[in-house]
């Protein structure tokens, strides 16, 4: 079982994953961090294969710091999914390829608050609201549902709360182990916060 969920709001971008690594009805580990902070205003969110998840995205991490050492300045959030996106598409067409499922999540002085989704074929769509793995099934409709463009951050944390209630009652993984901890980051103009999500 593996999650990821993000909701842009007028200010913010909420983000949150699961710590769990799964193959099959296996747990192998209750701990892992599939948060990525490629600046002080963007995070990278992976999922996937259990190496290639960490590989590209600690490869795209550092081309991106390599960036703001050479220019100066840091990638907009724009820039950097479209930076992943070229080369999540460019290793597709590899010996080599990533086999990789992705949110970014950023905020831009200019631009505001944005949310990418990009799967392992290489498709790049901004969206007010995405989610990856098998609980993007049981709660994509919970958002297309509930979902406003003026959502508050407390109200945006309610919905991510529904989400995962839904989530923790269907999928099966969870009623034969403990339940895995929530990690949720809100991204806005001068701060990033960071918690574990309790229900």
């Amino acid at each position: 079982m593996e999650y990821l969920i993000g909701i842009q709001g007028s200010d913010y971008v909420l983000v949150a994953a699961d710590t769990v690594c799964a193959n099959s009805i296996i747990q192998m580990k209750h701990d892992v961090d599939k948060m990525f902070k490629m600046s002080e205003k963007i995070l990278l969110l992976c999922v996937g294969e259990a190496g290639d998840t960490v590989q590209f995205a600690e490869y795209i991490q550092k081309n991106v710091q390599l960036y703001k050492m050479r220019n100066g300045y840091e990638l907009s959030p724009t820039a950097a999914a479209n930076f992943t996106r070229k080369n999540l598409a460019d290793y597709l067409r590899s010996r080599t390829p990533y086999h990789v499922n992705l949110l970014l999540a950023g905020y831009d002085e200019h631009d505001g608050p944005s949310l990418y989704y990009m799967d392992y074929l290489a498709a790049l769509a901004k969206a007010p609201f995405a989610a990856h793995g098998y609980g993007a099934y049981l709660t994509l409709s919970i958002l297309d549902r509930y979902y406003k463009p003026d959502l508050t951050r407390e109200e945006a944390l309610e919905l991510l709360k529904k989400c995962v209630a839904e989530v923790r009652e269907l999928v099966a993984l969870y009623w034969f182990h403990a339940a895995p901890h929530i990690v949720y980051f809100v991204i806005m103009s001068q701060l990033l916060l960071t918690a574990i999500l309790k229900l």
